[in-house]
């Protein structure tokens, strides 16, 4: 009995290739993702074909680096700074709180994409920035009181 299906005793028939919204046939782009750490400099890092290749653009994939880097930086110090000014109002003071969440988890998430693309330069540079970060904005290295009260805005990223 034929059913249609590609297999031994249906005839041989094979389903067509996938219609696009238009009607057309078209090809699937098959795409290569690494499941496990690598050292190339050839990756897709958050965008479709960015920083592209090392061989025609060398400097973009250092770029891609140090765009991670600075996001990274960056989600430390907005889990450390001050910028709700006191006795301002609980309700102007929550929006900025939660305005800085918002843009905390969402530069948080990018780095964790970033990273996941598997690549062991965009890993390496994820954690210095977050070093750093730590470094400048979260240790007590360059906090004029000691111990600080209240150093945040925001509570701590948590599990």
């Amino acid at each position: 009995m034929d059913h249609g299906h590609d297999m031994p005793g249906t005839g041989g028939m094979v389903a067509p290739p996938p219609m696009n919204n238009t009607g057309m046939m078209h090809r699937h782009k098959m795409m290569m993702m690494h499941m496990t750490f690598f050292w190339g400099k050839s990756a897709e890092i958050l965008f479709s074909s960015w920083p592209g290749s090392f061989e025609k653009r060398p400097y973009m994939y250092f770029a891609a680096l140090l765009f991670v880097f600075v996001l990274s930086i960056l989600v430390e110090w907005l889990s450390h700074c001050r910028l709700v000014k006191p006795g301002s109002g609980p309700v102007a003071a929550g929006l900025v709180q939660t305005l800085l969440h918002a843009l905390r988890v969402g530069l948080a998430y990018m780095v964790m994409l970033a990273v996941m693309s598997f690549n062991g330069g965009v890993f390496l540079v994820a954690v210095a920035g977050q070093t750093l970060g730590f470094f400048f904005f979260g240790s007590r290295v360059f906090k004029k009181t000691h111990p600080p009260t209240e150093t945040s805005d925001l509570p701590p990223l948590s599990c």
